[in-house]
């Protein structure tokens, strides 16, 4: 098996190429974001955040930081960020933006009223904001990408986002394979995350495919940073 992931997996998840009932898709991401809050995943971006508005120095008072999730699945990880900002007194303004409108439709029953986030559907390549976009996150959306088309999103994050943009996604070890494929066989969890989650880490992603396609994108100048995260994830940030 550490043969089989010395590169990136290209085989396809079932979330991405299966048709299946609404309930069952929405089970799915109930449960990966189950396993989001088990393992801490949303810390990577939490303080690649607090970093930002510290430096910032953005206060509710200011004009709102506007954050775009791109690819936010439950929304789960942009519901973390709301809180988030509330804590910190953070004036916000949230979008999400997914391919597939069963995710639209999941994260805005699970997020209540009130909360500023907003769930929009469409290919990002192609998505037209509102309004201008400060900072654009993504957390465990990049593995689904092919090598050109994730070229092609550091590219387009680097030319949308004002302040700078961060991607939270897994990191590709034999270690983290088995605990993950052992872990789906025994939770119990939607047939889609027991198939899925091993087949995320073996798409996923070590330093070296980092700065080679980090290399491909050729970005403007900035600060960038590759942070690996415990349990084996890496935070990859780019800042203005």
């Amino acid at each position: 098996m550490a043969e089989a992931l010395a590169a990136r997996a290209t085989a396809l998840e079932l979330m991405d190429t299966e048709q299946v009932p609404f309930a069952e898709f929405e089970e799915c991401l109930r449960h990966l974001a189950a396993i989001n809050r088990w393992t801490g995943a949303y810390r990577p971006t939490l303080r690649w955040l607090d970093r930002l508005v510290r430096e910032r120095g953005a206060t509710a008072a200011a004009a709102p930081l506007t954050v775009l999730d791109v690819g936010f699945g439950y929304g789960d990880m942009l519901r973390r960020i709301a809180a988030w900002a509330r804590r910190r007194g953070v004036a916000v303004r949230l979008i999400g933006v997914d391919l597939n409108p069963w995710s639209a439709e999941a994260a805005a029953r699970a997020t209540p009223a009130g909360l500023p986030i907003r769930w929009e559907v469409g290919d990002v390549f192609g998505w037209q904001p509102q309004e201008p976009v400060d900072v654009v996150i993504s957390a465990l959306f990049t593995h689904h990408l092919p090598d050109p088309d994730l070229v092609r999103f550091l590219r387009w994050m680097s030319r949308r986002a004002r302040c700078g943009w961060f991607v939270n996604d897994l990191h590709r070890h034999p270690l983290s394979y088995h605990t993950v494929r052992a872990a789906a066989r025994l939770l119990p969890v939607n047939r889609m995350v027991r198939h899925d989650a091993p087949l995320s880490v073996a798409r996923a992603f070590t330093r070296d495919d980092w700065r080679r396609l980090l290399a491909e994108a050729e970005l403007p100048p900035g600060r960038l940073t590759v942070e690996w995260r415990f349990p084996f994830r890496y935070g990859v940030g780019w800042r203005r």
